[in-house]
């Protein structure tokens, strides 16, 4: 491309460019009478073509619509005036970085390349803003006919998408995080509110209604009974010849759920001993999996007995008692001493009928005459209203907060109508007395009228329970489990779960942006079907192992469409059931842009290997040469008596050719011997920290992991057992949590050594801070860093070069110096950064500097090269080393 516009383009001479306005004018308009500057212009990439005084000479038409400019507004100005600094904007000034770059290029003669240059571009809509742009830069020189540079091509591509797409992918994953640990939490409160809920809850599972949940409110119902494993009916076979198997079996093959009340079924509440008589309220529901199919049956029970025997009891009295009374007045006249006795005897009944009331255990009130004022308050009522005056009261002064409730309005419509009025979950607010705030309170409550001897309805019995503590347990398992299922769905990880006949029987909405299809559609579609033939024979053989009962972890890569190829990172976990896999949970986590980064790593090291070989090839050939110039020499003897003068000529001649050959093969083989050096010690070290990490892996992560297992496996049998409680439940748990926090921590400080998070968080100098910390504590050697900098905004990867040099150095020190003190002073110069590294140890020797060349200070040398940095090596025996490392402006972050 230099070629082409120096000769073709614009075909300069020497011009004796003057640095003034009018000069880069009359530049100007030589260049746009060139037909060639037309080519330019309808080029494709963006470019500009820029004067050695900084001003736009030229301009291709897609730069003009990527920055919103015109070619008549922009061409003969300042590049600086068109393109301004954002003020806005906190990163370091681009337009001084640019002019640092065009110096370099006019000054060197060579191209210079940036990438992700944030330089935002003004905002042709809005006056004083600007649009957030990021540019990978390629700024060549153009060279006259002398080679001088005449002027600059810039070419610039916008990568703006790209950096804004990484940013959101960091946020994204950030927020995965926070969704997987609100997920975790919400996971553990619905355990705990079904173990800790007052209401007795089962969950029966498939068919056969086996048990495979039970809180300790429902065990405490059955305290000999063993139930978790077994079918209801092997648990409690004295409930296979009542109505309650056809109701439950119902609900399992209908899906309609069924509440029971006061339904008798006489059951043994300890194994072995005879049924007794027990009343149930309870419910029936069905549970539904994936498929929204019938899986079981979720039970909701309360044991009434008392509550329903003690109302018998009332009711038996009752009617007793009108049948007395009946007797009585047909006798009256005839009888009347009798009458007197019966009286008597009524009143006693009463007596004992109130008594009745009064120690039952369930809550009763009697409610008299059209006012429904309070007759009778057993103790459980009152209860419910405590520091409230209730008898003789009528209902609405004793509460006055039922006045516009639908509960009083059934009392007046039971009293009115004489009908029997129940509820089950009705919301009635009261007023709390401690405070007097208003609280929502729920009843469950049974209305019935009472009737005088002519037969007219005289007031209202009142029978209640308070169930205000199930129906918030109800309704905040009901958030939690709708919460829990809106954070799977907004997971970006694709989570599934797969039969045996490899159908999808669930799938969150992450498949919807891969297979291009919702994730209600996938439902019974087979894996093969979904993700193509070619992908479902990379991944059979794991699910043929999954579908054997073994997890399985694993990474592919799955070419799903010629446009869509991804690497994956995929986690399949059987689901056993009483020893039979039924289906396979899978977790499917995009790993492509790592792979990417480590294809290029391999890509880079075959590379290096690849100049290696083709160095000793080199070596081998110049042997092969100064042997044939050695037989060449051995002719020219056998002719010496022919040709004396001329052959001492040219033997002068051969042997200085052969002297600067061997000099040459000597530096050659030096060179290649210090190659060698340098790949053996990369070697070296590469090896030493795959040893350390196997050693971490299996003295940390390896014993974790087996005591896991252990404490699973011991875990398993005792559950199986059912010999496992609660508290040593929890404290096995509480053991495994520390051994998985410990194994993350040690993770952490592997990933620490093999890459400072510190740099990559916090920046060089915070890193190099750390260091110089953590070396004083390894060592004996103090360590002393002086700066007076507050920031260094180098690049990423100037960065980690700087720091690895840095690293090197003060290992040396560690190692050889034999040093008290070392210091580290880093300033800043007028174009650069000065990092010094000093100790005042033993120093080198001079027969020792080549060995350290060879070794240290080559690879030191290296990485100093790459970031176009001067490394400078200074030490004297008995007076210490010290490293000076200057790192040019150039190398600043441009993100």
């Amino acid at each position: 491309m230099m070629t082409v516009f120096s000769s073709d383009l614009f075909n300069y001479k020497d011009t004796n460019m003057s640095h003034s306005s009018s000069s880069t004018l009359q530049e100007m308009g030589s260049i746009q009478n060139l037909p060639l500057l037309k080519i330019f212009e309808a080029q494709s990439e963006l470019g500009l073509i820029v004067s050695q005084e900084l001003r736009i000479l030229g301009a291709t038409d897609s730069l003009l619509k990527e920055t919103f400019t015109i070619r008549e507004n922009i061409v003969g100005q300042y590049i600086f005036d068109i393109f301004p600094d954002n003020p806005g904007a906190s990163e370091v000034s681009p337009t001084a970085t640019l002019k640092e770059v065009f110096q370099r290029v006019l000054t060197k003669g060579v191209p210079y390349k940036l990438k992700a240059l944030r330089y935002d571009i003004s905002d042709p809509e809005n006056t004083g803003s600007f649009i957030e742009r990021y540019w990978n830069t390629n700024t060549v020189p153009i060279l006259n006919e002398e080679g001088d540079v005449a002027c600059i091509l810039h070419e610039t591509i916008n990568v703006t998408e790209e950096i804004c797409a990484k940013r959101q992918l960091k946020e994204s994953q950030e927020r995965e995080r926070n969704a997987l640990a609100q997920a975790e939490q919400q996971r553990l409160r619905l355990e705990r509110l079904f173990e800790q809920a007052p209401a007795a809850f089962a969950l029966l599972e498939g068919p056969e209604l086996v048990f495979k949940v039970v809180n300790k409110t429902y065990q405490q119902l059955f305290p000999g009974r063993e139930m978790l494993g077994l079918p209801l009916f092997e648990a409690l076979p004295e409930l296979k010849d009542q109505p309650v198997y056809d109701i439950i079996r119902k609900v399992y093959d209908t899906a309609e759920t069924f509440e029971g009340k006061e339904l008798l079924a006489p059951l043994s509440r300890y194994q072995g001993q005879p049924a007794e008589d027990l009343y149930w309220n309870f419910i029936y529901q069905a549970l539904f999996d994936a498929q929204g199919q019938v899986s079981g049956v979720l039970i909701f029970s309360l044991d009434v007995t008392e509550f329903v025997k003690s109302r018998q009891q009332v009711e038996k009295n009752a009617v007793a008692l009108q049948e007395l009374s009946r007797k009585l007045e047909d006798r009256v006249e005839q009888r009347t001493k009798e009458l007197r006795v019966a009286q008597r005897d009524a009143e006693r009944q009463s007596l004992r009928l109130n008594s009745l009331f009064m120690q039952a255990p369930a809550a009763i009130c009697i409610l008299d005459g059209p006012d429904l004022v309070y007759e009778l308050v057993n103790p459980e009522y009152a209860a419910l209203f405590p520091e409230r005056e209730l008898l003789g009261k009528p209902i609405l002064d004793a509460l006055p907060e039922i006045k516009d409730n639908k509960v009083y309005r059934t009392f007046r419509k039971v009293y009115e109508t004489g009908i029997t009025h129940e509820e089950k979950e009705m919301l009635i607010p009261f007023v709390r007395p401690e405070d007097g705030v208003m609280e929502d309170r729920y009843f469950r409550y049974i209305q019935q009228a009472r009737y005088n001897d002519q037969e007219q309805v005289n007031g209202v019995v009142v029978f209640a329970l308070e169930v205000t503590e199930q129906v918030r347990a109800r309704k905040a398992e009901e958030a939690s489990v709708k919460q829990l299922r809106l954070v799977t769905n907004s997971l970006p990880v694709l989570i599934g779960y797969l039969d045996r006949a490899e159908r999808y029987r669930f799938a969150n909405k992450a498949y919807e942006k891969w297979f291009r299809i919702k994730s209600e559609d996938l439902i019974g579609r087979k894996v093969r079907d979904i993700i193509g033939e070619v992908p479902y024979q990379n991944v059979k053989g794991y699910i043929d192992k999954v579908l054997a009962g073994k997890s399985i972890v694993f990474e592919s890569r799955m070419p799903y469409r010629e446009d869509f190829v991804k690497y994956i990172h995929c986690c399949y976990v059987p689901d056993i059931r009483d020893g039979v896999v039924h289906g396979f949970y899978t977790l499917v986590t995009d790993i492509t842009e790592q792979v990417f980064v480590r294809q290029a790593l391999e890509e880079s090291e075959y590379k290096a290997n690849a100049i290696a070989e083709m160095l000793a090839a080199t070596n081998q050939e110049l042997k092969l040469a100064n042997d044939t110039l050695g037989k060449y020499n051995f002719e020219l003897e056998l002719r010496v008596e022919k040709r004396t003068s001329e052959l001492q000529k040219a033997n002068r001649q051969l042997q200085k050719q052969i002297r600067e050959n061997k000099k040459a093969e000597e530096s050659l083989s030096e060179s290649h011997k210090k190659l060698q050096a340098l790949t053996k010690h990369l070697q070296v070290m590469r090896e030493d920290e795959r040893k350390y990490i196997a050693r971490e892996l299996h003295d940390e992560l390896g014993q974790a992991f087996t005591a896991l297992k252990i404490d699973l496996t011991l875990i398993m049998k005792m559950l199986a057992a059912g010999q496992i409680e609660k508290d040593l439940f929890y404290a096995e748990l509480q053991s495994m949590m520390k051994t998985i926090n410990s194994s993350i921590t040690a993770v952490r400080e592997i990933v620490a050594t093999l890459r400072p998070t510190v740099l990559d968080n916090f920046g060089l100098l915070s890193e190099i801070e750390s260091q110089a910390q953590e070396f004083q504590k390894r060592t004996a050697i103090t360590m002393e860093l002086n700066t007076s900098l507050k920031y260094i905004p180098l690049g990423q990867e100037a960065s980690i070069e700087v720091f690895r040099i840095i690293q090197e150095s003060i290992t040396n020190i560690a190692r050889h110096s034999e040093a008290s003190a070392a210091t580290i002073t880093i300033d800043k110069a007028d174009n650069h950064f000065r990092f010094e590294v000093t100790d005042n140890g033993k120093g080198m020797q001079a027969d020792n500097l080549t060995e350290l060349r060879t070794f240290g200070l080559l690879g030191m040398q290296e990485r100093a090269d790459r970031i176009g940095a001067t490394l400078t090596f200074d030490s004297m025996p008995d007076k210490g080393t010290r490293i000076i490392l200057e790192v040019p402006f150039t190398a600043l972050a441009t993100v």
